[in-house]
């Protein structure tokens, strides 16, 4: 991809971007949640991200994250519009033991978490953004070869001109070096439904 398409939405600490290899070291107390139980919100997380205003794509990412060893680090893929408006999906460091692979969807100011445990040694992981109009799907990989999915969702400002990428953060007293790479722009890999036909009104 063509890197000087992108452009920062607040910075890192420190970035390096070389030969289609992104380095960010985090801000401590940087991260992306709106309300939901915990009731913050958190809109200060560095993004990294180019824009498009074509309905039908997938982002291809390999996500690097070996420093991160603090409670709720985290990188992976973005799709910023606005501090009400946004998904992610990322590796969460938890303890030595184990991690969260997640994603959260924000729409209207109210953000979730789908999330599952993963084993702390696991230090990679590929993802998969696509689009369809405004309804999206974000997959993850530990080879960037088989992808599975992590969700569909719909996103109420997600229609024509968006924003999409990659982010680092660490939530808490912390910093860590996430590095991003093998990043591709492609024809969209999430087919068309061709199961059970639209209700008719």
């Amino acid at each position: 991809m063509d890197m000087t398409e992108f452009q920062w939405t607040r910075q890192p600490q420190s970035w390096k971007i070389e030969n289609g290899r992104v380095e960010i070291v985090t801000r401590p107390h940087t991260d992306l949640w709106q309300r939901t139980y915990y009731h913050f919100q958190n809109d200060n997380a560095p993004v990294f991200q180019a824009e498009t205003d074509n309905p039908y794509f997938s982002f291809v990412v390999k996500t690097e994250f070996a420093d991160s060893c603090h409670r709720f680090d985290q990188c992976g893929i973005v799709m910023y519009l606005d501090s009400e408006n946004w998904l992610k999906a990322s590796v969460e460091y938890e303890n030595g033991d184990y991690q969260h692979l997640g994603s959260v969807v924000t729409n209207e100011g109210y953000s979730d978490w789908a999330t599952t445990v993963m084993d702390a040694s696991i230090k990679s992981m590929w993802y998969r953004f696509s689009r369809r109009g405004d309804d999206y799907r974000v997959e993850c990989s530990l080879d960037g070869m088989q992808f599975d999915q992590m969700r569909v969702c719909h996103m109420r400002k997600g229609a024509g001109k968006i924003r999409f990428g990659i982010y680092a953060c660490s939530p808490e007293a912390s910093s860590f070096k996430a590095v991003f790479s093998n990043m591709q722009m492609m024809e969209c890999q999430w087919k068309a439904h061709d199961g059970q036909p639209p209700d008719s009104n």
